[in-house]
């Protein structure tokens, strides 16, 4: 089964230093912790056309504005709840 779910990350230079540099170690932390690294696949890319909505991440998809540090953890947890439950 090669089927993982999608996160990316905007490492554009706006949403960069508006809070993305922490949200990726937070992320990686969170997929470590939670033992979804062989379920999810993530990744950088550049500019999502959103900067004025930043910092941004897509999961799934689905695009996520506004995203920071007392967010993340919650957008985390919902957007990954039925993997987390799937166990390892």
């Amino acid at each position: 089964m090669n089927h993982r779910r999608e996160i990316i990350i905007c490492l554009g230079s706006s949403c960069f230093s508006r809070g993305n540099k922490n949200l990726l170690k937070i992320i990686q932390r969170f997929i470590n912790v939670n033992r979804l690294s062989d379920k999810v696949y993530f990744r950088g890319d550049h500019c999502f056309n959103a900067c004025n909505e930043g910092p941004n991440i897509k999961i799934a998809g689905r695009l996520y504005n506004h995203v920071n540090e007392d967010n993340i953890q919650q957008i985390l947890k919902e957007s990954l709840k039925d993997l987390m439950k799937a166990g390892g």
